[in-house]
């Protein structure tokens, strides 16, 4: 499959690495208002395919996108000092409100899938723009929670003692500061975490979910003041998203899509856990939440509302 990436930044750039390290797609296009950047980024991606798959990497232009399956889209720009979150949203609508219709006259077809942020706004920005132009809202992705939902397994299977895999423990809602650590039902080897964790005699009392849940929480933090920004974490769930569209795997991932209602809130995009396949998002699956995730859910629904509305009003 031919894959399209928006913006050959770091994680764009990092994306496309990786899903040449892993032999997913057929061809990459990067394509990027910095057109040398562009090249660069392909030429370095393309001297490392001998070590892994003949995949095909070039930049280009968005009419060389044309035929491309899936498109990410990883443009935007950054946050200046002193300017608001609401600035930089305005920002990246409209670099985003010049760049979706250009992209649907290349790929109409494609399901697009976005790692901008604020990824939940800008996912849900992309949803109403290209909507527009007929695109239903299922071929609209944003990585969401996928990488918070990442930190949580390595984090809690680093406590138990056990390998990231056997963990299956979900973040939902916002990609931000309001995500809901879905502990209720955190699993281990198909067995509640709270019982996989009292056998092998490991505490996992409120200290430990709130170091945990603050771990998670803040991980970008401690990156973003170490380097700047995040790119390999990001990019490798960007990677597995495409592989998981590509492959029409139709797995159960948390990922950022508009979402009709939750807990009360209408139309707003945020991660829950959908059936990821072919066409895009198939099934959004609702998971059981004690009282306290509930409300966290839907406090963090309303604070995306609140901002989607500011946006895109």
């Amino acid at each position: 499959m031919k894959i399209g990436i928006i913006g050959a930044g770091q994680v764009g750039a990092t994306a496309a690495y990786a899903m040449a390290m892993r032999g997913i797609g057929s061809e990459i296009v990067l394509v990027d208002r910095n057109v040398d950047l562009a090249v660069a980024q392909a030429h370095d991606i393309l001297d490392g395919t001998p070590f892994a798959f003949p995949i095909r990497i070039r930049a280009g232009e968005m009419a060389d996108l044309d035929g491309a399956g899936i498109v990410l889209l990883s443009a935007g720009a950054n946050q200046k000092p002193g300017e608001t979150r609401l600035d930089l949203l305005s920002r990246n609508a409209e670099v985003f409100g010049a760049i979706v219709p250009s992209l649907l006259a290349a790929v109409p077809a494609a399901v697009f899938l976005v790692a901008t942020n604020p990824v939940d706004i800008m996912t849900q920005i992309t949803t109403v723009l290209s909507g527009r132009q007929g695109v239903a809202a299922a071929r609209v992705i944003g990585s969401g929670t996928i990488l918070d939902t990442a930190r949580f397994r390595a984090l809690l299977a680093e406590h138990l003692g056990l390998s990231p895999n056997s963990i299956h423990a979900q973040v939902l809602g916002e990609h931000g500061d309001s995500e809901v650590l879905h502990w209720s039902g955190a699993t281990a080897g198909g067995l509640p975490v709270v019982d996989v964790a009292r056998q092998m005699a490991r505490k996992l009392d409120e200290t430990v979910r709130l170091r945990i849940d603050t771990a998670v929480r803040r991980a970008a933090d401690v990156i973003i003041k170490g380097k700047g920004a995040t790119w390999f974490g990001v990019g490798a769930g960007l990677a597995r998203l495409v592989q998981i569209i590509q492959d029409d795997e139709r797995t159960l991932v948390t990922c950022s899509m508009l979402t009709p209602e939750c807990q009360g809130v209408h139309d707003i995009a945020l991660s829950l856990p959908r059936v990821l396949g072919a066409g895009g998002a198939t099934t959004t699956v609702m998971p059981n939440l004690d009282s306290a995730e509930l409300a966290a859910l839907k406090r963090s629904a309303e604070i995306l509302k609140e901002t989607a509305d500011r946006v895109l009003r």
